[in-house]
């Protein structure tokens, strides 16, 4: 890094066009920014500034001896020009007034604005332009298909696919998109996309430019303020996180190893610099990555093999970092002490990053099938540890991996991977994004959530902490076999959580929790708990903001009657039934077993 640490400096670019207005996004957003303003991280050099567009581009000039912001005009988006040289990105702290006096104005300013065309590709020419010389981070709100100009797009989804066995249109349309993350990319620019569409986008496309800059994607399936307030809920609660956590500029990551073996494959969002270096324009808390590693030499002679990852970045105070995790494990010549120290969880991240890979390069009956591959090798090998007698009849499997079944059982039926299942392709695309870059822990919930029966809590065995008692209740398989219509489940999905009442359920429950003992009163879909004062009550809620507080993203909770319509997409969950279109954990263990014995 020649230049000195670069200032923070944050691009807004904003879709205006008659589809984005009408979401109401826009006001959610300006709303937001204005009450996060001085929570954003920074210093004194920190810059800001805006683009919003249709079909045309509009910029903003913030000089402060300006009386109020002043909007230019660009129609002209086949040959990109910046009107100004001054006044477009400013100074966040001297210019706050005309920051607020902008944001407190753009709702109106677009109101009733009519035209339907999206400039997307030309917008992000504009923002390199601007921040050429600074770098920084560019924050795009899309709503529709880009329409005008470079890198505009048409619809590829065919409605008759989605439940194919080999989705079609699942990699992007045009290069358009991964050269704009390449060329931010050398700029120390990242990019990230939130998508609040109500239609197909050709996330597969657009989400080029983030994946390549080392930028994020956040998906709004459906987003509407007026028809779909809790997705709107979701996205506000995003956007505070977004605008507030920690954020590392001009990163850049280096992972090595011990002699003898190499790295040569990385997942996540990012652009390789070189064979062992990432290039990273922007580094947040929220981000994860995975590596695979090939033994190239005879390691006989080691009795240990290192690993070290190297992040260098600058802060939002212009301070130069670097952060460093090393990792030593030992080596062994036999197989059963390998299948010892396996990570289960961990090696189902990485076959579902594969099978992303796989999917892209291939066809998803390839990744399917892949995944069960690697499931039955995995077992063929450890029987082979294991003495003819405890073969015989039996699927070898060993302890560490005793999960790893279940966990291809629910790759298989993930949103990325199924099939026989209508799901939209920019669902599909974005949940492939997900399995490429979400950390482990949310992985892993994503595909098999956790489910606890809470009808009956108590504070034995909970954690003790001054503002209460948190029940632990036990976890269940996910299986139709145990929710009973006597009792209450919490099925934590990650990004939802699922209250299940049973129409059996005991008065006394649905007293303590709603406050009324007729099961008919329970209005299915609602998001909140009444506030009771008794130990049922405080129990429950308690357990609850314990679960929301172990992620960083919103989770709505969401109340499911057994005769409700929610009642389907709990059950959707219950990833070791049989469906339709796809077998139950004990027939793929029966399945395995046949494999594995011919």
């Amino acid at each position: 890094m020649l230049r000195p640490p670069q200032p923070a400096v944050y691009l807004f670019i904003l879709d205006v066009s008659f589809n984005a207005i009408e979401t109401g996004y826009l006001q959610v957003f300006c709303q937001t920014l204005l009450d996060e303003l001085d929570r954003i991280p920074g210093d004194a050099r920190t810059l800001m500034g805006f683009i919003t567009f249709d079909k045309a581009l509009h910029y903003y000039n913030l000089s402060e001896g300006l009386s109020q912001p002043h909007m230019m005009v660009a129609p002209d988006i086949e040959e990109i020009y910046l009107p100004a040289y001054d006044g477009l990105l400013v100074n966040m702290k001297e210019n706050r007034e005309m920051i607020i006096d902008l944001l407190t104005r753009l709702p109106q300013m677009f109101e009733g604005n009519m035209e339907t065309g999206s400039a997307l590709g030309p917008a992000l020419q504009a923002a390199l332009k601007m921040m050429n010389a600074t770098g920084g981070r560019i924050t795009v709100m899309q709503t529709v298909l880009p329409s005008e100009g470079p890198g505009s797009l048409k619809s590829r989804e065919d409605p008759n696919q989605r439940s194919a066995k080999n989705v079609p249109n699942m990699g992007p349309a045009t290069d358009f998109y991964k050269k704009m993350a390449l060329d931010c990319s050398a700029q120390q620019i990242a990019v990230d996309i939130f998508l609040l569409n109500g239609q197909y986008v050709d996330l597969s496309s657009i989400g080029c430019v983030a994946k390549y800059s080392g930028g994020s994607i956040n998906y709004y399936s459906q987003f509407h303020t007026v028809q779909n307030p809790e997705e709107s809920d979701r996205y506000e609660y995003d956007l505070r996180r977004y605008l507030t956590r920690k954020i590392g500029f001009e990163s850049v990551m280096r992972v090595r190893c011990t002699k003898g073996l190499s790295i040569h494959t990385f997942h996540g969002n990012f652009f390789v610099r070189s064979t062992d270096l990432l290039s990273l324009p922007n580094v947040n808390p929220d981000a994860g990555f995975a590596m695979q590693v090939s033994i190239e030499d005879n390691l006989q002679d080691s009795a240990n093999v290192c690993f070290q990852c190297a992040l260098l970045y600058t802060s939002s105070k212009g301070e130069r970092r670097i952060r460093v995790h090393t990792l030593c494990v030992p080596v062994t010549n036999q197989l059963s002490e390998v299948f010892m120290g396996a990570d289960q969880q961990a090696i189902t991240s990485l076959l579902a990053k594969m099978a992303v890979d796989r999917s892209l390069s291939s066809t998803l009956g390839h990744a399917r099938e892949a995944m069960i591959n690697a499931c039955t090798d995995a077992f063929r090998a450890f029987g082979g540890t294991l003495p003819t007698s405890q073969r015989i009849g039996t699927l070898p499997i060993c302890h560490s991996l005793r999960l790893l079944p279940v966990y291809v059982v629910a790759m298989l039926k993930f949103m990325a991977f199924r099939v026989g299942v209508s799901t939209k392709l920019d669902d599909r695309v974005f949940a492939m994004e997900q399995c490429k870059n979400l950390p482990l822990s949310f992985l892993i919930l994503k595909m098999y959530p956790d489910l606890y029966p809470v009808h009956e809590l108590t504070e034995e065995g909970g954690i003790h902490r001054e503002d209460g008692v948190i029940p632990q209740p036990p976890l269940l398989q996910l299986t139709a076999a145990q929710i009973n219509r006597t009792g209450a489940y919490i099925m934590d999905a990650a990004d939802s959580l699922y209250l299940y009442v049973g129409s059996a359920v005991s008065t006394q429950f649905l007293q303590g929790i709603f406050n009324t003992g007729d099961y008919g009163q329970l209005v299915e879909g609602m998001t909140e708990l009444p506030e009771l004062e008794n130990p049922t009550s405080e129990l429950l809620r308690n357990f609850l903001v314990y679960l929301l507080e172990q992620r960083p993203f919103h989770a709505k909770v969401v109340l499911v009657r057994d005769d409700g319509r929610q009642r389907v997409e709990f059950m959707r969950h219950m990833i070791e039934d049989r469906t339709e279109s796809s077998m139950s954990y004990y027939e793929f263990l029966q399945h395995l077993q046949k494999q594995i014995q011919n």
